[in-house]
């Protein structure tokens, strides 16, 4: 965990030698990435119940043509469906991920940062539910994907929150902005 915290840049702070004016602002944050991160679960968990109880064993419905459908597939792997046969991989890759943000929230300064993690985490929950509550078991459950784009892989709405939270912290580290609120240029 510290060795993740040395990365991305977040300064060890003693919460008691932080000046009061920072404390109000790093709970705002914190409440903006839980918020986020709440938000980005529960749009992934409502459109896969959904999917499951009215699409899993129907037909494609063509969204755009050709371009966009809504499909039911269980990907036990990870993106394209590769690694089928590791899911206990990315059961351990995705409660990490859940572990290290919290620890991380603690240190949170930025509203960007805030926003950024905060949609890695409700997708990397979404996920992780997937794979710890479906079948066939606990910690080797298939994930449901449903957008299936034409000539690319099927996914869902958590995978769009990863994605979405990984550029955008790609972003922010390019343009210097560290979790902790401070700007360097190298």
């Amino acid at each position: 965990m510290a060795e993740a915290e040395r990365i991305i840049g977040t300064p060890d702070v003693d919460d008691e030698a932080a000046a009061p004016a920072e404390r109000p602002r790093g709970r705002r944050r914190i409440l903006v990435l839980f918020a986020v991160a709440a938000v980005a679960y529960l749009l992934d968990l409502g459109t896969k119940m959904l999917v499951v109880a009215k699409l899993e064993h129907q037909p494609p419905i063509p969204v755009i043509g050709d371009l966009l459908k809504f499909v039911a597939v269980r990907n036990p792997g990870a993106a394209f469906g590769f690694g089928g046969a590791f899911t206990i991989i990315f059961t351990i890759i995705a409660a990490s991920v859940v572990v290290v943000i919290a620890r991380l929230a603690r240190k949170l300064y930025s509203l960007p940062w805030a926003i950024a993690l905060g949609l890695l985490l409700g997708g990397a929950l979404g996920n992780l539910t997937d794979r710890i509550f479906r079948s066939p078991g606990v910690f080797q459950g298939a994930v449901v994907d449903f957008i299936a784009p034409a000539h690319f892989a099927v996914f869902n709405l958590a995978d769009s929150a990863i994605v979405c939270g990984g550029i955008l912290i790609v972003i922010l580290s390019f343009r210097g902005l560290d979790p902790d609120g401070t700007v360097h240029k190298d």
